[in-house]
């Protein structure tokens, strides 16, 4: 939440800080809908390689500054294009509790979370093979608030992105090497930094 005064805005849309803020910057998505449709099959493809490559006993290990295990967050990385697919495929509002459900009990290792994630980007890529050429600018249903099509697409790839840059940090603390992560490139165009972590 961003506020000012007596007045506030939920800071889940980055137009809508920057309307509320009164700043000129443009929020508009740089990479197109196409640009970033191929730009996540390569991001999945990454998360998929390094899920695969953590170690079990890892799993029940807590990020830095947050309480959640390494388990829920690399599930976590393949359920944000699950809840944004069930949208498309529905209608429905994306809703957070879809975005934020952790894995199943029976989901417990390493291989078995990449294995979703393969089924996950199977689907993401039958998706788009039926959806491309299509309008983007339209708005969609989401618990924060109207957004367009284009916006949330981009807001899937960027919200997964960044937390798979944050699995090849893990391997790293778990004393391994990373197998081609994501490097500088898959990031560009993009609404990310370089920071991997959240302060604090």
């Amino acid at each position: 939440m961003v506020s000012r005064g007596d007045d506030f805005v939920f800071a889940q849309i980055i137009k809508d800080v920057v309307d509320f803020l009164d700043l000129e910057d443009d929020t508009a998505p740089e990479l197109s809908p196409t640009e970033l449709a191929e730009r996540y099959d390569g991001v999945l493809e990454t998360a998929i390689r390094l899920v695969r490559s953590m170690p079990d006993d890892k799993l029940t290990n807590e990020l830095p500054n947050r309480p959640r295990s390494w388990r829920v967050l690399m599930h976590h990385l393949f359920q944000i294009p699950t809840a944004f697919l069930d949208m498309e495929e529905t209608g429905e509002t994306l809703a957070s509790e879809n975005l934020l459900a952790g894995p199943p009990d029976d989901m417990r290792t390493s291989a078995e979370i990449a294995d979703f994630g393969e089924a996950v980007r199977a689907r993401f890529n039958a998706w788009w093979a039926k959806t491309k050429g299509e309008e983007f600018s339209g708005q969609v249903p989401t618990y924060f608030g109207g957004t367009t099509r284009h916006e949330m697409l981009e807001r899937t790839v960027w919200h997964s992105t960044q937390h798979v840059r944050q699995v090849g940090s893990l391997l790293e603390q778990a004393g391994l090497t990373p197998d081609r992560p994501l490097t500088k490139d898959d990031i560009r165009g993009l609404p990310l930094t370089d920071v991997v972590w959240d302060e604090g």
